[in-house]
C-alpha cells in the first residue's frame, strides 16, 4: 500500500523521535501503529526494507487451477456456478486462469463504439418525427440515417423539451 520511500521515511522518523509511535504517526499522517512496528522490526533485522511484497508461493496449486478451469468448461461455462461448486476462486481469478490455460477461449472487448456527433437540427427533426409518427421508430431512424447513440440523445432531448413545457 505504501511505497518504499514512504515506509523508510516513517521508520527513520520513528527512530529519530525515540521510537514514539503516536508522535511519528501524528507527524506523518500514516501508517497504523502495527504497520510501523512491523516495518521497524524488518528494518532492525536487515537494516533495510523490502522494495515490494513478493508472495513466495502461489495460493493455489496448478492442479487446483486446472480443476477449476475444467469445471468451468464442462459445466456450462459459468463463472459464478464454478465458484459456488468449488468454493474457490473469485471470478476475476478464474478468468485469469482461463486466459492462462486457454488464451483464445474468451472474447476481449477493447475500446468503445465510436461516438458520432450529430447536428442539433437533425436531433430536433428526429424528435418531431417520433412525436408525430405514423410509422415505427425504426423506419424513422432509417429514413434519417440515425444510429443507436443518437436515439439516446433524442430521448434525452425529448424529456428535456417536455419538462420545459
Amino acid at each position: 500500500m505504501y511505497s518504499y520511500d514512504d515506509r523508510i521515511r516513517a521508520v527513520k522518523l520513528y527512530i529519530k523521535l525515540g521510537k514514539r509511535i503516536e508522535l511519528t504517526i501524528k507527524q506523518l499522517g500514516y501508517p497504523t501503529k502495527n504497520s510501523l512496528k512491523s516495518w521497524h522490526k524488518e528494518y532492525e533485522l536487515v537494516k533495510d526494507l523490502a522494495f515490494s511484497f513478493v508472495r513466495e508461493r502461489s495460493k493455489y496449486s496448478v492442479q487446483q487451477k486446472q480443476a477449476a478451469v475444467e469445471h468451468y468448461l464442462n459445466h456450462g461455462r459459468c463463472f459464478i456456478e464454478t465458484v459456488k461448486a468449488l468454493g474457490y476462486p473469485c471470478r476475476d481469478t478464474l478468468a485469469a486462469w482461463l486466459d492462462e490455460f486457454h488464451p483464445d477461449m474468451r472474447r476481449h472487448v477493447v475500446g468503445r463504439a465510436k461516438n458520432v456527433i450529430y447536428p442539433q437540427k437533425l436531433k430536433q427533426t428526429a424528435v418531431i418525427e417520433l412525436c408525430t409518427r405514423e410509422v415505427s421508430a425504426q423506419v424513422i431512424s432509417q429514413k434519417l440515417g440515425i444510429t443507436r447513440p443518437l436515439k439516446f440523445d433524442i430521448i434525452l432531448l425529448k424529456n428535456t423539451s417536455k419538462s420545459k413545457l
